[in-house]
């Protein structure tokens, strides 16, 4: 797998999850439609993005090992904020609806040094476009609807499930033109 399909596969996962775990927050028959779609879009990625990509690609130049350490170093930075930035949002704060937000928030920003590492602009698009996601909602559900919390959860899903099949297709060299 080249590295472009991996990262589509390891988004639309990620993106699956974030869909399916805050969709079981909202009403019925919402949630199940929510749920569905998602699915849907998730094997719509992974068929067009990992498993039948549009063009043939030629073999990949592996990360460095500076881009592998900007991974693992993110990577870390995201698993330990989540959780400690959520359990001061609960237990410090007593915001509980700022939670998911958080997470798209902290997932958001865990892309942003990967469009350097990676030479990948579309890692900085998703990110800022998650973040933006996670601020909005995290507004919206202080101050119009507590709604907005799981909806900033499902909508972060959809960016990653996007993401994930344009950021596949994007990488992809252009065709050469017939001679």
């Amino acid at each position: 797998m080249r590295g472009e399909r991996i990262g589509a596969m390891i988004g639309s996962i990620g993106g699956l999850v974030f869909i399916l775990v805050n969709a079981g927050q909202l009403p019925a028959p919402v949630n199940t439609l929510v749920r569905v779609l998602g699915g849907l879009a998730f094997v719509a990625v992974v068929w067009f993005a990992v498993i039948r990509p549009a063009s043939a690609q030629g073999p990949a130049e592996p990360p460095s090992r500076q881009a592998i350490r900007v991974y693992g170093t993110s990577v870390t930075a995201m698993a330990l904020g989540i959780p400690v930035g959520a359990g001061l949002i609960n237990n410090v704060l007593h915001q509980p609806l700022l939670t998911v937000p958080w997470v798209v928030l902290v997932v958001g920003a865990h892309f942003l040094p990967f469009a350097g590492a990676f030479r990948a602009p579309v890692f900085a698009r998703l990110g800022w476009t998650m973040i933006g996601l996670a601020i909005a909602g995290g507004v919206l559900a202080l101050t119009v609807t507590e709604a907005a919390s799981p909806w900033t959860g499902v909508l972060g899903g959809i960016a990653l499930l996007g993401f994930s099949a344009a950021g596949s297709q994007q990488a992809r060299p252009e065709a050469e033109p017939a001679r």
